[in-house]
């Protein structure tokens, strides 16, 4: 077990997966809130991706959300690596690096704007939106499966790993429309209605953050167990000491006959 830690360390703990959580939060009260306005004059903007909302007077608002979301990952992240449930090392915290590493390319390039035509920018962006949307559902499904019979974490672990195979399944209509662009030719996004799929897929990683985060505040909450103390070894019983007028030696044991020659014998 792990010693136990100081107080001041686990409150700063509890704070940055509290602020974590709050800001995943955030992001979904930021992004939503958008969509919401928008559907007060149409719902046609909910066909386009939601990054389109970085070529609009609403870029602050995106850039923000995204951002929160980044800092609440990492935030997520640095607490359970930091009381032992993920090591830094590992494939999912790698994976979940990735994923903040993703959002925060989609943050610094915005998408192609098509009225003016494709650019690098744009293709960054695309990549850092794949690497974010692949990443998530690894780091979720590999930082959980450890756990999932833990008798402590394991209800947390398995729905962190339930969100994780959604976010997966979430994203194979993108997959699918990407195979049909190989096979028939047809431009992947006209494929799917690319908006409404990118918002589930979106849903169900965020979530997954969420429920990572309200995980690492409950490990945050919980403070270690030092080891228990060492039993001491029982005494050792002494052997019997030898009689005054027998002493012990080699040649003959403890508490054996001394042989007396008697003035029969022969």
């Amino acid at each position: 077990m792990l010693p136990a830690e100081p107080a001041p360390t686990r409150s700063l703990a509890r704070f940055v997966a509290l602020a974590g959580a709050v800001a995943v939060l955030l992001t979904v009260a930021l992004v939503g809130g958008m969509d919401v306005y928008q559907l007060g004059e149409s719902t046609r903007h909910l066909r386009r991706t939601i990054s389109e909302y970085a070529l609009g007077p609403q870029r602050w608002v995106f850039d923000t959300a995204v951002l929160l979301l980044v800092s609440g990952s990492v935030a997520v992240l640095a607490v359970l690596v930091r009381h032992g449930v993920a090591k830094w090392n590992s494939v999912g915290s790698v994976a979940f690096a990735a994923w903040s590493v993703g959002l925060t390319l989609v943050v610094i390039f915005p998408k192609n704007n098509w009225a003016i035509g494709p650019s690098m920018s744009g293709s960054i962006h695309r990549f850092g939106s794949l690497l974010a949307f692949v990443a998530l559902p690894v780091a979720a499904v590999l930082l959980a499966r450890p756990w999932r019979r833990d008798p402590v974490w394991g209800a947390h672990a398995r729905w962190t790993f339930r969100f994780g195979v959604l976010s997966a399944l979430a994203f194979t209509p993108i997959l699918y429309a990407i195979g049909v662009n190989a096979v028939v030719g047809t431009s992947w996004w006209r494929v799917i209605p690319l908006g409404y799929v990118e918002r589930l897929l979106v849903l169900t990683e965020v979530v997954a953050v969420l429920v990572a985060a309200v995980w690492a505040v409950a490990v945050a909450h919980r403070p270690a167990t030092p080891d228990p103390p060492a039993t001491p070894d029982p005494p050792a019983t002494p052997d019997p000491p030898a009689t005054p007028d027998q002493p012990a030696t080699p040649d003959r044991p403890v508490g054996a006959q001394e042989y007396r020659p008697s003035s029969t014998s022969l």
